[in-house]
């Protein structure tokens, strides 16, 4: 047997334990993975390079306990307090058929919105023209101001970059009839940081898709599916039935022109209405075709 000495017990220890050294730039050495820190003594020996940046030091949970870790940027200086802030937006979408109080749960909402002391816009289509452009009207009576818009991208250069910037909440009714919601929606929350409600027909008289309304629910924080009261039955009503012989998409109009019906009703109706437009249809072929025959003289 040979003596130990310090020297060969050392070599030995050097066996066992993995050697490795970091070659790394003081403003690079914190955000190297290998750079974790998990010590609950060492938040107050935090480098001071980190301390008092805004991505500095996390709280991370793990296995060992609570720790830091390290998520400087590589290099450059500090990014301006404006990227640094948090822009968080939010979007909810109400959807129902006509008559199922949708304007008055948008309505309801931005007003609580106001009175939270949040700066609100109402935003309405300028093509809905039934109780006038100034306002957003709910078929209870409930109104409010509002811009009415040919679509929402000129919302901004209309209210002018500094009030468009102090927004909190957009409201946005008969959303169905705006080309560009998706768009509009996105920025303004991804982006912007505003908080959008959006109301409209999730489905027009034929039960599909009625704008781009659908198109925005995968961005929406919450969905509201609102039903209404059957007209024949008095049971829900989850669609609109136009009772009218028009068949162009868009129809403006109140009661005179639809009426909430159930699944039931909806058929049936359908079936009626079809048969019936059909009928005025082949009425009116037969009235042509006899106003062109000439009458027959009778000398």
């Amino acid at each position: 047997m040979f003596p130990l000495t310090m020297r060969s017990i050392y070599s030995m220890k050097s066996l066992f334990l993995p050697t490795f050294s970091l070659h790394l730039p003081p403003h690079r050495l914190f955000n190297h993975p290998f750079f974790c820190l998990y010590s609950s003594t060492l938040p107050g020996n935090r480098p001071r390079l980190l301390s008092n940046h805004p991505r500095a030091i996390r709280r991370c949970h793990t296995t060992s306990g609570i720790g830091f870790q390290a998520t400087m940027p590589a290099e450059g200086p500090d990014p301006p307090p404006e990227v640094c802030k948090s822009i968080s937006g939010e979007i909810h979408v109400i959807i129902g058929p006509m008559f199922a109080g949708k304007t008055t749960a948008l309505l309801h909402r931005v007003q609580c919105a106001i009175e939270s002391g949040k700066r609100v816009v109402m935003v309405k289509s300028d093509k809905d023209t039934r109780y006038g452009l100034d306002s957003v009207v709910s078929h209870d009576g409930l109104k409010m101001p509002c811009f009415a818009l040919p679509e929402l991208s000129i919302l901004r250069s209309k209210m002018g970059d500094e009030a468009y910037n102090m927004l909190d909440v957009i409201g946005i009714d008969e959303a169905q009839f705006f080309e560009d919601l998706y768009d509009f929606c996105r920025i303004a929350a991804d982006l912007d940081g505003k908080t959008v409600i959006v109301a409209g027909l999730d489905g027009d008289y034929l039960r599909r898709r009625f704008g781009a309304v659908l198109d925005i629910i995968p961005l929406a924080d919450s969905l509201t599916k609102l039903t209404s009261r059957c007209e024949l039955c008095g049971r829900p009503a989850f669609f609109t039935l136009r009772k009218t012989e028009h068949i162009e998409k868009e129809v403006i109009g109140g009661a005179d022109v639809y009426m909430p019906v159930c699944r039931q009703h909806y058929v049936g109706g359908q079936v009626v209405i079809e048969t019936t437009r059909h009928l005025l249809e082949a009425r009116k072929v037969e009235c042509k075709q006899c106003q062109e025959v000439e009458p027959v003289s009778s000398f």
